[in-house]
């Protein structure tokens, strides 16, 4: 399950791995939901499917091998209720796997007197020990917390979401010179990315979570 698939590039790249795997993908934006699956039938993936749900009452008991969540903890409020109903919909042995903002920053808040850079986000990120007492309190036994976007990641990040949405935001001209920066950056991006990927932080600004059932 894709939980909070969004435009569907986590479902589109899980579904190209093998044509076995069969993937539900849920969102609560309407329109989302029928522009995937419009595009996954004209791509002819028919192992996937889109549907509308809440996280927060949704759960198909045993139903799933892997629940994947990138991005979407931080959006909602109940979070407890919807770890239970990832651990409800798993199949023992079935693994959840979490990318997430921290508290060291993730939402690009740095003091109390701050707002978050994602206005809505419903907390500034979480804390590595209180994701896992959270998991815990759903019914997870065993799991594995690590942060991500360290200090090559922060950087790679800044420079190719944070700055370009600032900029688009101040003038709709950036639209015709994005290309340009991005051809600019975009290698620069790829190898900080690569870099963050393969090592190891003692801090970082995202979390990395898999819990196992």
């Amino acid at each position: 399950m894709d939980a909070g698939s969004g435009f569907g590039q986590y479902t589109y790249y899980l579904s190209g791995m093998s044509d076995k795997w069969r993937t539900l993908a849920v969102d609560v934006k309407d329109e989302q939901v029928a522009d995937c699956n419009n595009f996954f039938r004209q791509i002819n993936r028919r192992n996937v499917l889109f549907r509308v749900e809440d996280l927060v009452t949704f759960q198909d008991p045993q139903a799933f091998d892997l629940v994947l969540s990138v991005d979407v903890m931080e959006h909602i409020l109940e979070d407890v209720d919807v770890f239970k109903n990832f651990h409800a919909s798993l199949r023992p042995g079935g693994m959840l796997l979490i990318s997430t903002p921290s508290d060291q920053g993730g939402s690009d808040v740095h003091g109390d007197e701050e707002s978050s850079f994602i206005e809505e986000h419903v907390r500034d990120g979480y804390n590595i020990q209180e994701i896992q007492e959270k998991l815990r309190t759903a019914g997870f036994t065993r799991m594995e917390a690590n942060y991500s976007y360290g200090t090559p990641g922060k950087i790679s990040w800044r420079l190719s979401m944070k700055y370009p949405i600032l900029m688009l935001g101040a003038s709709k001209a950036f639209f015709v010179l994005l290309p340009f920066y991005y051809l600019v950056t975009f290698p620069f991006c790829l190898l900080l990315n690569w870099l963050d990927t393969h090592s190891k932080h003692p801090t970082g600004t995202g979390l990395i979570v898999k819990a196992w059932k």
